[in-house]
Parts: C-alpha cells; sequence; structure tokens
C-alpha cells in the first residue's frame, strides 16, 4: 500500500526541518503493515515550538490581543478545513488505531469542527468585563484573559475528538498551543495542521511536535509553557501533576477510569442493548469513561449474565474500515499483551469466563474478543484496574444502596451510568455516584457540559464554560470611589 509519510514538523505556521533524522513509523493495527511515517520530535524541536508560540503570544497586536469575534473568522476557516477533510481523519485514525471507522466518522471526523465552532461562539458570546459595584465604596472590573502558551498533551485513543477538547477553548480564549501527539497516532494529527494551515491560522498559534513520554516531559518542565493541559494514563498523570505543583504552573488531568453501570432491577434490557453496547464496548473498549463493571441485580442476575454475554458475544470483529465491524483490533500488540494479562488474572483469581477471552481467528491484526466474566466481586484485579480493552466484569448487588456501594468502591471518579425503567428512580441514585459524570440509560459527552474526573481519574474539566475557563485566567481592575 502507498504509505503517508511526512518530510517536515508544523511550526510557526509553515513546514520546518525536524532538528533530528529520527522518524516515528506507524504501523496498521489490523494488517500489522506499516502504513506511514513522520519526524520524530526532539526536545529541539520543542524548544523552537515554544518559542513560536510564546512570540505569538507576547505579540502586542497578536492573536492574544485580538478580539473574539476577528479570531471567530479565522477559526470558522479552520472548522470548514476540518470539515473538509473529515472523511481522510476518520481514516486516518481508523488505519492507526483500529477504531471502526463509523466511529470514526462521528468522534473524529465530525466533532473537532462542532467543539471549534462552540468556543468560537461561546467566546464572542461573552461579557468581555464583569463590572462589580464595590462594598467599599469603589468598582471592580472583572475579566478573563487568555493564559498563555499551552502544552497539550493527547492520548491515541481518540486523538483529534480529545486534541480539539484542548485546542478548541484554547484557541478561542487567545492562547498558542504547542501540541505534543502521541506516536501511534500522527497522521491524523499532520492533516489537522494542513488545516490549520490552510484556513490561515496566525504563525506560530498551532505547532505540532509528537514523540513519546519522555518529549512529553520536557514539553511540561519547558519554562515557556503557562498552561498544560494532559490526557493519559493516572501513573504519567501523577508525575505531570507533581511537576506542574513545583513549577506553580497550572494543568488539567483527565486519566484513567474503572466506571460501573448501574443495572436496577426494573431496566428494559432489550431496549437498552444498544445504549449498552456504547457505554461499555466503544471503540474496542479503548475509552477511559467506559463502564466496564456491570452492576446487576442479585434477583436478575442471570438474566442479566446472559444479556451481556449474547450482546458481546454477537459483535462482529474484523476489517475496522468495513462500516459493519463492531470491535476492531487493539491499537499495538503491546496493548493486546497487556489486556490479555488481565483476561489471565480474572481466570487465575476464579472469575467465570461467559465468552471471549482469546484472539479471533483472523489473519492478522492486535484483536482480542470482547470478553465477559461473571461470579466475581468487586475486589477482583479485574474489577479494580483499568484494562483498556474489550472486557467487561458482571458484579452482583442485592439492592440499590449496595449497587451504589460498589459503583463508589473504586480509585477512580470518570464515567458511570444508571439504567432503569422509572428515570426519577435512576436520576436520583445517578447524583449519589462519586463521579465527574454519570449518564441515565445512556452516555454522552455533550459540549455544553463538564467532563472530567475525580480521585485517580484527574482533576479540571474539559468541555462547557469551564472547559474554556482552563485555558484563561482572571484580571481585576480596582477603580476608585466616584468624585
Amino acid at each position: 500500500m502507498t504509505t503517508i509519510d511526512y518530510p517536515e514538523l508544523y511550526l510557526g505556521g509553515a513546514w520546518h526541518r525536524p532538528t533530528t533524522a529520527d522518524r516515528i513509523e506507524v504501523r496498521s493495527p489490523a494488517t500489522e503493515e506499516i502504513i506511514g511515517s513522520v519526524p520524530a520530535g526532539a526536545p529541539g524541536d520543542i524548544d523552537n515550538a515554544v518559542a513560536a508560540a510564546r512570540n505569538a503570544f507576547d505579540d502586542p497586536t497578536g492573536w492574544a490581543t485580538w478580539h473574539p469575534k476577528q479570531r471567530a473568522e479565522v477559526l470558522e476557516r479552520l472548522a470548514a478545513e476540518l470539515e473538509s477533510r473529515a472523511g481522510e481523519t476518520a481514516r486516518r485514525v481508523t488505519i492507526q488505531n483500529g477504531m471502526p471507522i463509523w466511529l470514526a466518522e462521528q468522534f473524529e471526523g465530525g466533532f473537532p469542527s462542532i467543539l471549534v465552532r462552540y468556543f468560537s461562539d461561546m467566546m464572542v458570546n461573552s461579557a468581555e468585563v464583569d463590572t462589580r459595584p464595590g462594598m467599599l465604596g469603589g468598582t471592580a472590573l472583572v475579566s478573563r484573559k487568555p493564559i498563555g502558551v499551552v502544552g497539550a498533551i493527547v492520548p491515541w485513543n481518540v486523538p483529534q475528538a480529545i486534541t480539539f477538547l484542548k485546542l478548541a477553548p484554547a484557541l478561542a480564549a487567545g492562547c498558542t498551543v504547542v501540541l505534543k501527539p502521541a506516536e501511534e497516532t500522527v497522521l491524523d494529527a499532520f492533516l489537522m495542521a494542513e488545516a490549520a494551515l490552510a484556513a490561515g491560522l496566525p504563525e506560530g498559534v498551532l505547532n505540532v511536535v509528537p514523540g513519546g513520554r519522555e518529549l512529553g516531559a520536557y514539553l511540561v518542565e519547558h519554562p515557556g509553557i503557562d498552561k498544560v493541559s494532559f490526557t493519559g494514563s493516572t501513573a504519567a498523570g501523577r508525575a505531570i501533576a507533581e511537576t506542574c505543583g513545583r513549577l506553580l504552573r497550572p494543568v488539567t488531568l483527565e486519566l484513567g477510569g474503572k466506571s460501573a453501570a448501574i443495572l436496577l432491577d426494573d431496566v428494559d434490557l432489550g431496549a437498552s442493548m444498544e445504549s449498552l453496547f456504547a457505554a461499555t464496548l466503544l471503540n474496542n473498549g479503548q475509552i477511559c469513561w467506559l463502564n466496564t463493571r456491570v452492576l446487576a441485580p442479585r434477583s436478575r442476575y442471570g438474566e442479566v449474565v446472559d444479556a451481556i454475554t449474547a450482546l458481546a458475544s454477537s459483535l462482529e470483529i474484523g476489517d475496522p474500515l468495513d462500516p459493519a465491524t463492531k470491535i476492531g483490533p487493539l491499537v499495538s500488540s503491546r496493548q493486546r499483551d497487556r489486556v490479555e494479562g488481565y483476561i489471565a488474572k480474572g481466570k487465575a483469581e476464579g472469575a467465570r469466563l461467559t465468552t471471549g477471552g482469546g484472539r479471533p481467528a483472523l489473519d492478522s491484526g492486535w484483536f482480542v474478543e470482547p470478553t465477559v466474566f461473571a461470579d466475581l466481586d468487586n475486589t477482583a484485579t479485574i474489577a479494580r484496574e483499568e484494562i483498556f480493552g474489550p472486557v467487561l466484569s458482571v458484579i452482583p448487588f442485592e439492592d440499590d444502596e449496595q449497587a451504589l456501594a460498589i459503583a463508589n468502591d473504586s480509585d477512580y471518579g470518570l464515567g458511570g451510568t444508571v439504567w432503569s425503567s422509572d428515570i426519577e428512580r435512576a436520576s436520583a441514585l445517578a447524583s449519589r455516584v462519586r463521579s465527574g459524570t454519570v449518564g441515565v440509560n445512556h452516555y454522552s459527552n455533550d459540549p455544553v457540559a463538564p467532563f472530567g474526573g475525580i480521585k485517580n481519574s484527574g482533576m479540571g474539566r474539559e468541555l462547557g464554560p469551564e472547559g474554556l475557563h482552563a485555558f484563561q485566567q482572571l484580571h481585576t481592575v480596582y477603580l476608585p470611589p466616584a468624585g
């Protein structure tokens, strides 16, 4: 097949030669063949990118000083350029990380332009200054200013949607950005850079330098960075939090999860299966908020286990570019090894395997069958630790209070759902789940509402007005009393 190869990095509004000859090669998780390559970022490239972003931000007539309506004109062009590349963006994500193409078209092809317009419109319609009559006789003028140069680090699982959780509000606020995409998904990031160039995004406002964890650490601690926004593992998030704490550098961390789907005793299983699939096994199990613990009432436990087993075993596994495919490959052989290790732990600890557990009979690719475990409790390793693959644990409970206790008995707190024929009952229980977000009879990240976690799932929020505020700092002017 023809590979997609880029010779240069996108820095300072143009394509530039990298500081080293090192390359990142991308392999298809479905065919295991090399499908493209880009320059591997080095510390010197981060230095150049930060310098370009710093110059753009500090320019007294530059992006940060523009009226939101001026930025909105450029961002509308960016949204249009992203839309014109939506199909190719989805294809590139699919061939890099195994996301089924129908999902990539929604998440990766469609969501970025929606976010750009959403945050741009929010800035245009926000009051520039909040005038507050003072209690001491004067007046306080409170405004929000762009926070500065942002270091944005994104993972491989939903790369473009997560990129724009950061990029859209940061650009709308007037910040400049150095983006470090994951090594596994770089081809979509470079296509996005092409869109930015075509849209006329000013020089230095966006810079893209791909690389691994060491390069990310270098970016996080770079003296030219004012704010860090990271999505990834809890372990990496802890290290970033430590660095930012020492530097007193603002940071947003969206980390791992081990969320629970609470199926109450009046749940309509037949009507819930499609939405349960989306909440539990979407993207081959490679989404942080997925509800990989399915909590089932003891009175209907066998029925729920059978229904979840039937759902998992019915999902078509195969070529992620085939629109009929529901489960594609995992992103890498290393990720497959990790997931298979957890499946082995589930078996060793006595959980009952009801379906899956192995590799499908395919000629190539890093596939794992959708896997369901039953007859385990919340102390099992596979019920405690994030697996990041298509593996579910069905855990019984006696009543609503025990279900809530099990759901809350986790080191994580990112997502979750409650399923019931009684919306009021489900909503009341959902309000007591200790998690950043909870869905009732479905789960989706709506742009208008803040998304993020508590406990080991991170700190800070993306989406909603809160997602914009994360890239702003408050500024107060005290006016004296009149006369």
